[in-house]
């Protein structure tokens, strides 16, 4: 069992449904979708192009999936997630945009925000005790001699590369896309994810999501308010 804490918007929030279709499975409920088609997308290449965040379900991570500790249990975790949502306020990030890393799609933010910086690193920080020490194998997936100095430092530190100031808040739509089909991909994005880009992203809530077994979906276990979350 691996355990994770995730921003995900509520389970009835509108970008939880669209990204949810979209994926083709929500992490809230286990619910699956058939790949949507388009002229310019066969469902099938969708469908695989999908894959890898659909196992994941819709969210950006904050503190990446860890074993527990031997000295904690999970009543452990939960008791303190919700201490952590219940003092810490919610926020606005001012825009989010869909935004094209390497070759992959998410929703992220039009500008480095500081406090979604903070909480990222307050999250990280705070649940440190809980997780478990990574395996030799765990260490050798990330690949560390493919990191930047500072991302092997924070692997080993923090079990995750992409922490502290290397932290970036995305969304994740889609797995890697072949450089001919990004074009075609962004297009689609864009028109699916309107109403959601060029506004603001209210971070109302922390999620604990779980996997029962390595390679299994991961799932919502607890979705829980920030502090003076807009309901």
């Amino acid at each position: 069992m691996r355990y994770a804490l995730y921003f995900s918007p509520s389970k009835d929030h509108s970008l939880t449904d669209a990204a949810s279709v979209w994926l083709g499975r929500n992490a809230f409920t286990g619910e699956t979708y058939p790949a949507p088609e388009y002229k310019t997308l066969p469902s099938n290449e969708q469908f695989e192009l999908t894959a890898d965040p659909r196992r994941y379900g819709f969210h950006a991570t904050i503190k990446a999936p860890f074993e527990l500790a031997s000295s904690v249990t999970e009543k452990d975790l939960m008791a303190v997630v919700e201490d952590f949502a219940a003092k810490t306020p919610a926020f606005e990030i001012p825009e989010l945009v869909l935004g094209q890393l390497g070759r992959f799609f998410a929703l992220v933010p039009g500008s480095l925000h500081q406090p979604l910086q903070d909480f990222a690193a307050k999250v990280v920080k705070s649940f440190e005790p809980f997780r478990a020490a990574l395996s030799e194998a765990d260490i050798i997936r990330r690949k560390p001699e493919r990191l930047s100095e500072s991302q092997r430092n924070n692997l080993m530190r923090w079990g995750y590369p992409y922490v502290m100031d290397d932290f970036g808040f995305h969304m994740t739509l889609t797995g890697q896309v072949p450089e001919e089909r990004a074009e075609v991909m962004k297009a689609i994005l864009t028109e699916r994810f309107a109403a959601f880009t060029g506004r603001p992203l209210h971070i109302s809530g922390l999620a604990v999501f779980s996997e029962e077994a390595r390679g299994a979906p991961f799932k919502v276990h607890t979705w829980l308010p920030l502090a003076g979350a807009k309901s």
